[in-house]
């Protein structure tokens, strides 16, 4: 069971925006070899969704009011640590931030830019494909809605 907080960017502290920055770049420019710019400018319009375990982040969401990212509300840099993914935390992070685009945006419809291979994985949290795959910094994407 992981604890779940959502911050704005000013309600975080230096300690987890340190913490979040470090578990994207760990995940999304090591792990995956992907050498992109993570820190884009849009985490201060952001909700940032922290899963924390034995006070340490294993688990992480950004969500987007309508025209903040997408036309409609999103989520992204969906991301769990490696060594806690056994423990299906994605989907607690995904409901949680699925939740609060509904409590703190009124919003229903959600849009996201999905790393191709987690299809099924966003498949069982109600989302469904639209489109074509797209390269989005050499990684396969695919669009993907909820309503």
């Amino acid at each position: 069971m992981i604890n779940i907080q959502i911050k704005s960017f000013s309600e975080l502290s230096t300690q987890e925006l340190y913490d979040l920055l470090q578990l994207r770049s760990e995940v999304f420019v090591v792990e995956q070899d992907c050498v992109y710019q993570d820190v884009d400018g849009k985490d201060q319009k952001a909700l940032h969704v922290l899963g924390t375990k034995d006070h340490k982040l294993v688990a992480y969401t950004r969500l987007f009011k309508p025209g903040d990212y997408f036309e409609e509300a999103s989520i992204g840099r969906v991301v769990v640590a490696k060594n806690q993914r056994q423990f299906k935390y994605g989907y607690d992070i995904m409901k949680a931030s699925i939740e609060a685009i509904n409590t703190y945006y009124n919003e229903t419809t959600i849009k996201i830019s999905a790393q191709f291979y987690l299809k099924t994985f966003y498949n069982n949290l109600g989302f469904i494909e639209v489109g074509n795959t797209y390269l989005e910094d050499d990684i396969p994407h695919i669009a993907m809605f909820k309503k």
